[in-house]
């Protein structure tokens, strides 16, 4: 996103105020990205669709302008394959930095039921069991501490990137995405991919066909100007049988999304 780092009914919690929407357009084709770098700041209107960032640059941070951005979204026009409304959450797996929220076993950190890990039993290491253990948890914490009722309605992009903490082991980070996939598609909820190739292949490397990862769409950043957005439309996708969906570029630090599928 710019700092590059989802409802029927709605539920926000803890939600500041953001201002007035109407100073800027967007053209009848394009989206907008938004989270909360842009707290704040007046938004662009008349966008086809909006994506609003779920966090505060980390996983387990929550965005303080989410509910108002919500509803900045909500009141996109349409005309695009993409949803009016979708999100994205922020990713990473900081085991080897030994933080507080590192799982211990293999238990719904919220329901306290036992969750089936395809990588074995967690027992607290840096290892693929708990680093999928910790995606599910942090994808649960997206859905049930932000209060979003109804996930399954709206596309959930996954925002993968090299800023943000990651294990030394591209086997682990790639089963913390899954865990986080697991999740999503429990909740009933499409997911997609944001991230370049050359940040993908460095946190994950080659995705095999039996990862939950390898189907994906994915949203592809780096361009500065609406024609190199749309040649990335063309370019190939993150993983096997992938689809490029959406690109964005920016523009005098404004994120604005293509739909590569009309």
């Amino acid at each position: 996103m710019t700092v590059m780092t989802v409802i029927g009914s709605l539920v926000i919690v803890n939600s500041s105020a953001i201002t007035a929407y109407a100073a800027g357009r967007s053209g009848p084709q394009d989206g907008n990205d938004v989270s909360y770098p842009q707290c704040g700041q007046v938004l662009l209107s008349h966008q086809a669709f909006g994506i609003v960032g779920v966090n505060d640059g980390r996983a387990n941070t929550t965005n303080p302008c989410l509910a108002g951005e919500i509803r900045w979204a909500r009141k996109s026009s349409g005309g695009t394959r993409q949803e009016r409304l979708s999100f994205y959450v922020n990713t990473g797996n900081p085991a080897h930095l030994k933080v507080a929220d590192w799982p211990k076993n293999n238990d719904d950190h919220m329901t306290r039921v036992e969750v089936r890990d395809p990588y074995g039993r967690c027992a607290g290491r840096d290892d693929r069991a708990c680093s999928w253990q910790y995606g599910w948890n942090m994808a649960e914490l997206d859905v049930r501490t932000h209060h979003i009722s109804k996930p399954g309605r709206y596309r959930w992009w996954l925002d993968v990137e090299t800023a943000t903490s990651w294990d030394r082991s591209t086997w682990n980070n790639r089963a913390d995405l899954e865990g986080m996939v697991a999740y999503f598609h429990r909740a009933g909820v499409v997911v997609g991919i944001y991230s370049t190739a050359f940040q993908w292949y460095k946190i994950v490397k080659i995705v095999p066909p039996v990862s939950s990862l390898y189907r994906l769409a994915d949203w592809v950043p780096g361009a500065r100007t609406l024609p190199q957005a749309k040649a990335n439309c063309r370019l190939a996708p993150l993983t096997g049988r992938g689809v490029i969906s959406v690109t964005q570029w920016t523009a005098s630090e404004t994120d604005h999304d293509l739909s590569c599928a009309r």
